[in-house]
């Protein structure tokens, strides 16, 4: 029986290319010095004295410079290329974190939290266009599920790293957050060397196929429907964790276990499931699947009672509709692409889910204001 289970995560992770790890591996570092982000409203609230309201115009000018870099991002990489791009953004970044923790007026902290975010976010659509570059369509879909998995351990780290470090001085986190930017640069410089990094040939081909994203109505539908999904997802971190205190009485420790056994139950079980599935459906039946997974979990917050079981089985599921849907996105816009517009497509995608994560609590609070909670479920 359990070398059954090892041959079955032996083959899930088998046939990626070693490209892939080494873009996995950067994405891990990068996310685990991911601290500043999740602590920035009460670092500006409590050590610099700012306002809830100035401290929510922090957020938002975070939000977006998450757009702009993610459109800047996506145009730079189809211009220049994935490698310069990953590597400039991360770089910048590094500094830019180092920098912002010396930042003390509100207008220095707004416009320096505004060109960081640009930067952060420009890695977004040049990292996976370099995923794409380097998988076939045996295992692209598991090429980004590697991906992800390597964020949500970097996010899980980072913000356990974030909380103990913040206890002794909220400056550490930014100084962890810009080394560990520059760390993932140098080691993608060492493990990637530029001058192996093949150049997309141009073909006439291609040339005439490279229609741009922005004209691609099916995808803009898509684009349209995933920011959609993303806004209602994103409650699953938001207000989720609020209701679970407010309204089913948890205690900060087990709201705490919920949102970890995520990003647990993703380790242990997407790259198998999508070993099982990916080439057996259209990525949309996936994706529809595991959108409606998602959305019963919310709804069953107003049918089942308050306790605790209740309440993991509410993870699973949305943890399996997250499984089943985000990878074979993934997968969906990238049959779209070519060599040369690859960049614009992703850019696309990552601005949905930043747009998404600006929207998402702003309509979720107003949801709340006017029915309550179960009005937003």
């Amino acid at each position: 029986m359990l070398t059954s289970v090892i041959q079955l995560y032996k083959k899930a992770y088998s046939g990626l290319s070693k490209n892939s790890w080494y873009l996995s591996l950067v994405m891990f570092i990068n996310r685990s010095g991911t601290m500043v982000v999740p602590f920035m409203s009460i670092y500006t609230i409590q050590q610099l004295h700012f306002t809830i309201v100035q401290s929510g115009w922090v957020m938002a000018f975070f939000g977006i410079g998450a757009i702009t870099g993610a459109f800047i991002g996506g145009k730079l990489t189809d211009k220049v290329g994935f490698y310069d791009i990953q590597v400039g953004a991360l770089l910048t970044g590094g500094i830019l974190f180092l920098l912002l923790g010396y930042q003390h007026t509100f207008l220095s902290v707004s416009l320096g939290t505004f060109i960081l975010s640009i930067c952060n976010e420009s890695f977004r659509p040049a990292n996976s266009t370099a995923i794409a570059h380097y998988s076939d369509n045996d295992n692209k879909t598991r090429s980004y599920s590697l991906n992800r998995l390597a964020t949500n351990l970097g996010w899980a780290f980072g913000g356990g790293l974030g909380g103990f470090l913040a206890s002794f001085n909220y400056h550490l986190l930014f100084w962890v957050d810009g080394c560990t930017n520059i760390f993932a640069a140098l080691l993608l410089l060492k493990l990637m060397p530029r001058s192996k990094i093949k150049k997309t040939v141009k073909t006439v081909t291609d040339v005439a196929t490279s229609a741009s994203a922005y004209k691609d109505g099916t995808y803009l539908i898509f684009i349209l429907l995933s920011t959609l999904f993303a806004t209602c997802f994103f409650q699953f971190f938001i207000m989720q964790p609020v209701f679970y205190k407010i309204q089913w009485h948890f205690s900060e420790r087990f709201i705490g276990f919920l949102l970890a056994l995520n990003g647990i139950l993703i380790v242990l079980i997407e790259m198998v499931l999508i070993h099982r599935l990916e080439g057996k459906r259209n990525p949309l039946t996936y994706i529809s699947v595991g959108i409606l997974v998602a959305g019963s979990s919310f709804v069953l917050l107003n049918l089942l009672p308050h306790n605790a079981w209740v309440a993991i089985l509410i993870v699973t599921m949305i943890t399996l509709g997250e499984i089943l849907s985000m990878p074979f996105m993934n997968s969906y816009w990238i049959s779209r692409t070519t060599n040369n517009n690859r960049g614009e497509y992703a850019a696309l995608y990552s601005m949905s889910w930043s747009a998404a994560q600006i929207v998402a609590p702003a309509v979720g609070s107003q949801i709340i204001a006017y029915g309550g909670f179960n009005l937003l479920w």
